[in-house]
């Protein structure tokens, strides 16, 4: 005899598809434990592609890492607005001759950022410094070398643009300047003494002057997609930080009540916009 089935449909959908983002989760922690990538820095990543499988076809270990990846088609249109990203990735595993006139068009017209061009192996051979990429990998590179390949090209572009212009590393907002060379901030000329982590959630925030961010979102942003606490966490390092900014700077970080933090230049010392502290 047949058992009725007591659970509706939608339930046991809703069910699925929750199991099924805890497994993603738990997977990218696994990936992220056997990679060593403890606590990971999530770059922005723009990937130009014309499969509509998108990055899990192009590159399937890019998706278990925790880069924000943005996915345009591989036009030169892209050029007319240009979102913002620390890394582009091109997707050269088929038509090699327009993947190298559209590398040569955005690295002539000056792309801001170090590109990689993604190739099968018997595409490498096509690959020379004429198409004037930063690097090349394989579409079936594992999720360390492409992370690792990401970081690097990430970190040598910007070291030749602070060797070009010593300043290009410092975030300056009003009395605040954070040096993401040394991994320092100064607040009128006054040294912080700050852990890494409260370091990151000033430079963050000090990058969107007047946005608003969820507790939700610097969780993500600053942690990870594999963290596991609750955002709570947030709370306990915004307090730690405006204790070591001062009474006087304290209130540069703002509190939006009942959505979360954000970032402003005190008007004589306060900021009248400014909610209550947490």
């Amino acid at each position: 005899m047949a058992l009725a089935r007591f659970v509706p449909d939608a339930v046991g959908s809703s069910q699925r598809k929750h199991d099924n983002e805890w497994k993603q989760r738990f997977h990218k922690s696994i990936v992220a434990h056997l990679t060593g990538i403890g606590n990971p820095t999530m770059a922005s990543v723009l990937l130009l592609t014309n499969t509509l499988g998108a990055s899990a076809e192009v590159l399937p270990a890019l998706g278990l890492l925790q880069h924000s990846v943005k996915i345009l088609p591989a036009e030169a249109s892209v050029l007319v607005d240009v979102p913002e990203m620390q890394i582009l990735l091109i997707d050269a595993r088929r038509d090699l001759p327009a993947a190298k006139s559209l590398t040569k068009l955005l690295t002539s017209t000056g792309v801001g950022a170090p590109v990689i061009a993604i190739t099968t192996e018997g595409g490498l051979s096509a690959i020379s410094a004429e198409w004037g990429i930063d690097d090349v990998m394989l579409d079936t590179a594992g999720p360390a070398e492409v992370d690792a390949r990401i970081r690097l090209a990430i970190g040598t572009y910007q070291s030749l643009m602070n060797a070009s212009d010593p300043n290009a590393g410092e975030i300056r907002t009003g009395e605040v300047v954070i040096d993401e060379n040394s991994y320092t901030a100064r607040i009128k000329g006054r040294a912080l003494d700050l852990t890494f982590k409260e370091f990151e959630l000033l430079k963050y925030l000090a990058q969107h002057p007047g946005r608003v961010f969820t507790r939700s979102q610097l969780l993500q942003e600053i942690w990870g997609y594999d963290y596991f606490g609750g955002t709570r966490t947030v709370d306990v390092h915004i307090r730690r930080l405006r204790s070591k900014l001062g009474p006087e700077f304290e209130a540069i970080i703002g509190t939006v009540r009942n959505v979360g933090y954000r970032f402003t230049l005190p008007h004589n010392g306060k900021d009248s916009n400014i909610s209550e502290r947490v």
